[in-house]
């Protein structure tokens, strides 16, 4: 790990930050939503110079940031990026702009406020990706809330759409605790591992916990508390039923960004289990059993879903659950697939919600009994939808194919069980994906509303084009990304070599 001169990662949090305040002061509307625009872009291209300036040749941590925050506890504002994190910020910056130019004129009131909280999501999500601190992850952590509870409460599409922005933020605010008691364990545990004293011999930096062992029994608690604080964030079953709340009473292009930035299954990759690695191998088949129940679950209710928001929100639960039992495998398939379908996230799931919201505003409702026929009327609209639908459950050629291929030949290898499972979620995902489009796109028109409905206009059609390409282009050519997370994976697989595996 080398500290760099330029504090590059600190600009990417912060310029957003600075652009939701110069948004929210501009009194002309429209010059406000150009100031969104313009300070998403330039995260955009701030995230991209991150990924160049990259070395995907080295398992560090690279363009890391050091300065003393609260001394006498040393809390640290500590940043850097792996192999692991460093494509989560390009991609969470393209999300961002996506979702602007999607809610470009589907915002009637407060639209200064509006953009302003996206931007300010979009760097608060920044430092979540970013920071090695434990305190400082958690602040970042905590941060999303207040944004995503105004965004969802007052711009919902719902009736009871305050009553999901209460209900997010409390289900968040469960999985807030468990965290912080186990960051707290764990920075008590290396003042005692160096023979120190409290409170100056604490430390919260990830660095220096990952290189401090804890005792068995510490292990087990610090897992199984980190484990479910992440799981309501994820969502993991039973700690779900949240977003299928929230994505029907929220609007469409916030839920992209709930579904397309899995904090949770990140946190559980980046932090449960490499600081607790004996405990996450001792447990991991209790982790697989979580991972593949959500998976069965999800796969099983969105079957049944007649509204596309609905369906979209236990599909999104159901590849977290595949995602889990990838990472649960503790092999180079299994992580580097659930990577994989993390990244996928941000391109594939967000983009069908905001599918679902442009159907949403054209026709007041997504459910197949005011539906019929949408193909005959807005052909571009279900070129693009079938394109993402097929890379929802893995068609060779898009980028779903390589995640969902290496988790479940991870997942195969580590226990055929699990294996099979991860089979069975996939053909499941298929299958609702499908029934919904056959009984939604196709057929007769039978509503004068779809008869009358426009096709996706300039914007649309061209802010869809970019997550499509990329589909295509990371499921064409798939090593694009495993060659620049590899080595990290090997790193973070390492913790694990030396404790016996229980599968």
């Amino acid at each position: 790990m080398s500290v760099t001169d330029f504090p590059l990662l600190s600009l990417i949090i912060l310029l957003p930050l600075f652009g939701a305040i110069v948004t929210s002061v501009i009194r002309n509307t429209g010059l406000a939503k150009l100031s969104a625009l313009i300070f998403a872009t330039l995260e955009l291209a701030l995230t991209l110079l991150a990924l160049c300036l990259f070395d995907k040749t080295s398992g560090d941590f690279q363009l890391t940031e050091k300065l003393a925050w609260i001394p006498f506890l040393n809390i640290e504002y500590l940043l850097g990026v792996d192999g692991i994190s460093i494509l989560f910020l390009p991609l969470s910056a393209l999300l961002t702009v996506t979702v602007i130019l999607a809610s470009w004129n589907a915002i009637s009131y407060n639209q200064r406020f509006h953009f302003a909280l996206i931007l300010a999501l979009q760097g608060i999500t920044a430092g979540v990706f970013t920071a090695l601190d434990m305190i400082l992850f958690f602040f970042f952590w905590e941060l999303t809330l207040p944004p995503l509870f105004f965004l969802i409460g007052l711009w919902g599409i719902g009736s009871q759409r305050r009553n999901a922005a209460m209900k997010y933020t409390l289900f968040m605010l469960a999985g807030g605790g468990p965290l912080l008691l186990a960051i707290v364990i764990m920075a008590a545990n290396h003042a005692t591992q160096v023979g120190g004293n409290f409170p100056q011999d604490l430390s919260f930096s990830l660095l220096a916990l990952l290189e401090t062992p804890l005792p068995a029994e510490k292990q087990t608690l610090v897992f199984v508390l980190l484990l479910f604080g992440f799981a309501f964030k994820a969502p993991l079953f039973p700690f779900h039923t949240w977003l299928p709340t929230t994505a029907m009473e929220g609007p469409t292009h916030v839920i992209a960004l709930l579904a397309g930035l899995k904090l949770g299954v990140y946190g559980i990759l980046r932090f449960a289990m490499p600081l607790a690695p004996t405990a996450a191998v001792e447990f991991s088949w209790i982790l697989s059993v979580f991972g593949a129940a959500t998976l069965i679950y999800g796969g099983l209710i969105a079957l049944q879903q007649t509204n596309l928001r609905r369906l979209l929100a236990y599909a999104s639960i159901s590849h977290v659950g595949m995602v889990i039992v990838g990472v649960a495998s503790l092999n180079m398939q299994g992580v580097q697939g659930a990577i994989f379908q993390l990244l996928n996230f941000t391109l594939i799931a967000s983009s069908l919600m905001l599918i679902a919201g442009f159907i949403q505003r054209r026709l007041g409702s997504t459910d197949t009994v005011h539906l019929g026929g949408l193909a005959k009327v807005m052909p571009k609209l279900t070129c693009f939808y079938f394109l993402f639908a097929l890379a929802s459950f893995g068609i060779p050629g898009t980028s779903g194919f390589p995640a969902e291929l290496l988790m479940i030949i991870g997942a195969l290898t580590s226990h055929a069980v699990f294996g099979t499972a991860a089979l069975a979620g996939a053909i499941l995902g298929a299958t609702y994906m499908l029934t919904f489009t056959q009984r939604a796109f196709f057929g007769p028109v039978t509503h004068v509303t779809v008869s009358q409905a426009q096709d996706l206009k300039f914007r649309e059609f061209a802010l869809l084009c970019v997550p499509a390409l990329l589909i295509l282009l990371f499921g064409l050519f798939p090593g694009t990304i495993l060659s620049i997370n590899q080595i990290a994976s090997e790193t973070w697989l390492a913790r694990f070599l030396s404790v016996p595996t229980v599968l």
